[in-house]
C-alpha cells in the first residue's frame, strides 16, 4: 500500500516539475506571483429591487342575480361586453307578474269599496248613538269594523305595490360598470330568485395584481429596505413584466394587505392596484411584479464572480496586504445584480479576486491589479447603468 501512494505521490510531481527534478526550481516557481484583478469590498445604501410571480385579479366581482324567479326571454347584452351600472341586462317572463298586478288591483278596489259603506254605517250609528237609538256597543262595534276594513286596505295597497316591484324586477339591471364575464345564461333559463346565476360581472379598470411575501420582506418593504428605521418613507416603484417579456405600461401602488400571515405558507398577501384603460390586464393572467426604490443601509457587496462554493459553504479569495492570498468563508444576503450582500466574513477594506482564481490558494504570492466595476462589467441591475465602485468606495 505505501508503494502505490508513494507511485502517485510521484506521478503527481512528475506534473508539475518531474519526479525527482530540481527542488530549487520547483521552488522559484511556487514562488512566482500570480498575477490576479482584485476589488475593493463595496460598501454603500444599495438599491434593491423585489420580484414576485403576481397573478390579475378583479377589483370587485359580483353575481348578476334576478329578484323575481322565471324564464329568461331577452337578452340585451353578450358575455365579454363592458356595462355601465344600471344598463339592462336580461329581462323575465312578466305574463305571471302581471296578474297578479290585476288581482291586487281587483282586491284592493274591493276592499275600498267594502271600506266606504263601513264608514258610512259609522257615521249613520254615531248619529243614533246621540239620540239614544242604538247601545254604545254597538257604535263600538261599528268602529272596529271600519279599522279592520282599514287594515284590509292597507294591506291590500301593500300587495299591489308588491306585484308592480316584482313586475318592475323582471328587468335585471347592471349593479355596478364592468365586463360581462362569458358565463351568461342563455335565453330560457329558469331563473330562481336570488340563487341562480344570470351573469358576472368586475371592474377592469383598474385591476389589482396580487402576490406573496415572506415575513421579512414584508419588513423590508414597510420599511423601506431599512432594517429599523420606520420613519423611512420610501419611494416605490412597483413595475409589472407580461408573460411575453413585455413591459406594461403603467406604474402600480400598493392598495391593500392581508391581516394575517398565512398559518401553513408564512406569506403575506399583497395586492398593488394598475390602471388598465385598454383592458390588457384580464382577470387571472400572471405577471412578475418588480418593486424598486428600497435601499439597505450600508449594505456590504462583493462581486458574484468572486464567489466559490464548496461542501455547502461559500468562499472569497482576498488579496491581503502583504500581496499573499488569504481564503475567507461567507454568509451571503440577496442578489443585487452582478453583486451579493454579505452578512459576515469579510471587512470593509478587503480586496477581493474576482480574476485569476484558479489554482490559487492559501497564501499564494499575488501581482495585483486593482479594478473597478465598470472595468470588469459589474452593475446593481443589468439594465441600468454601471455602478463605479471607485466613487463610491472612497
Amino acid at each position: 500500500m505505501m508503494k502505490i501512494f508513494s507511485a502517485v505521490i510521484c506521478a503527481a510531481a512528475l506534473l508539475l516539475a518531474g519526479c525527482g527534478g530540481d527542488d530549487a526550481e520547483n521552488q522559484a516557481l511556487e514562488e512566482m506571483p500570480t498575477r490576479v484583478k482584485a476589488i475593493k469590498v463595496l460598501t454603500t445604501n444599495a438599491p434593491l429591487t423585489l420580484s414576485y410571480s403576481g397573478q390579475v385579479v378583479d377589483r370587485d366581482e359580483m353575481t348578476v342575480q334576478s329578484k323575481v324567479s322565471g324564464s329568461v326571454v331577452e337578452k340585451y347584452v353578450q358575455g365579454g361586453q363592458d356595462v355601465v351600472a344600471g344598463q339592462m341586462l336580461f329581462k323575465i317572463d312578466d305574463r305571471q307578474y302581471k296578474s297578479a298586478i290585476l288581482e291586487a288591483e281587483a282586491n284592493l278596489a274591493k276592499s275600498q269599496t267594502a271600506l266606504a259603506k263601513e264608514r258610512v254605517d259609522l257615521q249613520r250609528n254615531e248619529e243614533l248613538w246621540k239620540e239614544n237609538a242604538i247601545s254604545e256597543q254597538t257604535l263600538a262595534n261599528q268602529r272596529a269594523t271600519v279599522k279592520s276594513q282599514e287594515a284590509e286596505v292597507a294591506a291590500n295597497e301593500a300587495i299591489l305595490q308588491k306585484a308592480k316591484d316584482d313586475l318592475a324586477d323582471t328587468i335585471v339591471y347592471a349593479p355596478m360598470s364592468g365586463r360581462l364575464g362569458i358565463d351568461d345564461v342563455p335565453l330560457g333559463t329558469l331563473a330562481n330568485a336570488g340563487s341562480t346565476a344570470l351573469a358576472t360581472i368586475g371592474l377592469v379598470d383598474p385591476v389589482y395584481v396580487q402576490f406573496a411575501v415572506s415575513e421579512q420582506e414584508y419588513l423590508r418593504i414597510a420599511r423601506g429596505g431599512q432594517t429599523s428605521d420606520t420613519s423611512y418613507q420610501p419611494n416605490f416603484k412597483i413595475m409589472l413584466t407580461l408573460a411575453d417579456g413585455s413591459r406594461y405600461p403603467y406604474l402600480g401602488e400598493f392598495a391593500e394587505y392581508d391581516r394575517t400571515l398565512g398559518n401553513e405558507t408564512g406569506t403575506l398577501t399583497i395586492r398593488t392596484i394598475f390602471k388598465n384603460p385598454d383592458g390588457l390586464l384580464v382577470p387571472g393572467m400572471y405577471a412578475r411584479v418588480e418593486i424598486e426604490g428600497l435601499k439597505i443601509s450600508n449594505a456590504m457587496l462583493v462581486p458574484e464572480r468572486a464567489l466559490q462554493q464548496l461542501l455547502g459553504e461559500t468562499l472569497v479569495i482576498v488579496a491581503q496586504k502583504d500581496n499573499t492570498s488569504a481564503v475567507k468563508k461567507i454568509t451571503l444576503g440577496e442578489k443585487i445584480g452582478s453583486y451579493y450582500i454579505v452578512k459576515s466574513g469579510l471587512k470593509p477594506d478587503d480586496m477581493i479576486i474576482v480574476e485569476g482564481l484558479t489554482m490559487l490558494r492559501e497564501g499564494m504570492p499575488l501581482e495585483v491589479t486593482q479594478v473597478t466595476a465598470k472595468d470588469m462589467g459589474f452593475s446593481f441591475t443589468p439594465s441600468e447603468k454601471i455602478f463605479d465602485v471607485e466613487k463610491n468606495a472612497g
